[in-house]
């Protein structure tokens, strides 16, 4: 049994993106092996409308997937193929831009003004840079929810986990997406695939990643009890950690419970030539996107 040991804790950095929405970018634009097969995760959250209803207007995407996943408030899409719709809280959308499609995202809050979601870049490998666009947009309602004997929920996004399917299927990168909340006092041990890429984002609550053991007085599943250590520093909201391989990814609660978003996905491992909403794997392809941008000849 191997515990993944942390390699990276670090803080979001506040951006301008769109139109003028304010947003904590935890990682993008830096470090793509690091991160390989993922690209960006964006946390876009505000009470105050005016930081966020201009909107993300017209823009391009190729050769990534796209993963919008909405909190609270509302996020309407449309895109030159005609498609459109209305993600609320709790819904996702995986969009997989492939050859090219213009698309507009425009943020709404709550009743209250609130607004809170994630948009996840993911790559695609070179055979699918130049695939036919298509969507996947999934209603909370069929989001499978595992709820475990000691308060814990974990949402089933994508992937595999414990049997359970996620709705979303046939991506290239064999993702796993959870969304996971642990209650106070509580040890968790999460199996994870040994060698995909992963990563925890913290968005409310606290937690130690760091220790494969629970502490005294913390509940424990019965395969992990017996086992004490000293609790050190709990990484608390706006956290992402990232993991080296290994089994398990271990946890624990301390007055608080926890709710992250899990995420692995198989390394691609293939060169980058990236350009803001354009990845390609050549500087060559990566200017033919921005030819056919400028000549009317993006949309395949």
């Amino acid at each position: 049994m191997s515990f993944r040991p942390i390699t990276t804790i670090s803080k979001p950095k506040p951006v301008i993106e769109g139109a003028g929405v304010s947003l904590d970018r935890v990682f993008g634009f830096t470090e793509p092996e690091k991160f390989d097969p993922f690209l960006l995760l964006d946390d876009f959250r505000n009470d105050d409308p005016e930081c966020y209803k201009s909107g993300f207007p017209w823009h391009p995407h190729r050769g990534i997937e796209t993963i919008t996943y909405v909190l609270e408030g509302t996020v309407e899409h449309k895109d030159s193929l005609g498609n459109s719709g209305l993600l609320s809280g709790g819904d996702v959308q995986w969009m997989t831009a492939g050859s090219g499609i213009m698309h507009q995202e425009m943020p709404q809050g709550n009743k209250n003004g609130q607004m809170h979601g994630f948009q996840l870049w993911a790559n695609l490998p070179s055979e699918k840079k130049m695939t036919t666009p298509r969507y996947q947009d999934i209603n909370l309602s069929n989001i499978p929810v595992i709820e475990d004997d000691d308060g814990s929920k974990i949402k089933v996004i994508v992937g595999n986990y414990r049997g359970i399917l996620g709705p979303v299927d046939g991506i290239a990168a064999e993702p796993e997406f959870l969304d996971i909340s642990i209650p106070p006092h509580t040890h968790k041990v999460i199996k994870i695939d040994t060698y995909k890429k992963t990563f925890a984002y913290i968005f409310d609550g606290k937690a130690d990643f760091k220790y494969a053991s629970a502490p005294a007085g913390i509940k424990v599943e019965k395969e992990f009890e017996g086992r004490e250590l000293n609790i050190r520093d709990l990484s608390g909201n706006k956290t992402l950690i990232y993991f080296d391989p290994g089994e398990f990814v271990s946890l624990h609660t301390g007055e608080e419970g926890v709710r992250f978003l899990l995420v692995s996905g198989k390394p691609i491992r293939e060169p980058i030539a990236w350009h803001g909403p354009i990845v390609m794997n050549s500087r060559n392809e990566l200017m033919q996107a921005m030819h056919d941008l400028n000549t009317g000849q993006f949309i395949k």
